[in-house]
């Protein structure tokens, strides 16, 4: 589970990132309203922890512009401001929850799960696609009595191509989506883990493939075996 946070406060963003990665959070931050707004759009990430009051634009205007484009990543406001109006605003440019400062970090974990789970495409948090089901709790890969272990990349791979179904995705999102926005890691790593999900699927014999579209990028195709 990739998250973003946009945070100015040095120390609270500090904190948070700490607490989220000892939660096994993959974390990435930015300090900046646009430079959210743009790793956002990026779509890279599978929930985002927004503040309101930030440089060069505002977690209110970041909420509805992405909203407006067709991003439907959670977005959990996290911000001192608590008069009821501020909350409703929020909330109407498209912030799905909103916790005010201070707050309890169990409170915090808490919502994001609740948001996880939500944004889930089954009640039981796993996700399905042609004759697989993959477990996120336990990265487990079931395609009937076969199953198989990923690894953390595969894992995220496969979750993103299954969320995404139906559209083609370019390594560079892939890559962005795997190692975060802020990562200098090689396009090849992307050809490396899709090989190496690739073989995991064929293990399990399912008819799920990842197919290349040439010059775009890779798409989740099914055939029926």
């Amino acid at each position: 589970m990739r998250l973003l946070l946009v945070e100015d406060e040095k120390r609270m963003a500090q904190a948070l990132c700490e607490i989220l990665r000892q939660e096994n959070y993959a974390v990435d931050h930015c300090t900046d309203g646009l430079d959210g707004l743009q790793a956002i759009e990026t779509g890279a990430y599978d929930l985002v922890i927004l503040d309101v009051m930030l440089p060069r634009k505002n977690g209110f205007d970041i909420a509805r512009e992405a909203r407006e484009k067709g991003i439907r990543t959670p977005i959990l406001m996290l911000t001192a401001k608590s008069e009821l109006d501020d909350k409703v605003t929020g909330l109407d440019c498209g912030a799905d929850d909103y916790l005010t400062k201070p707050f309890m970090t169990r409170e915090l974990l808490a919502r994001l799960r609740a948001l996880c789970r939500r944004n889930s495409h089954t009640p039981d948090g796993g996700l399905r696609f042609g004759d697989i089901i993959l477990n996120k709790e336990t990265a487990a890969l079931q395609c009937g009595s076969s199953s198989v272990r990923l690894s953390e990349k595969e894992l995220r791979i496969l979750e993103y191509l299954i969320r995404n179904q139906g559209q083609i995705l370019t390594r560079e999102q892939l890559a962005m989506k795997i190692w975060g926005y802020y990562s200098d890691a090689e396009y090849n790593n992307v050809e490396v883990y899709l090989s190496f999900t690739r073989n995991k699927l064929s293990f399990v014999n399912s008819g799920v493939e990842i197919k290349a579209v040439r010059g775009i990028g890779y798409e989740l195709r099914y055939r029926d075996v």
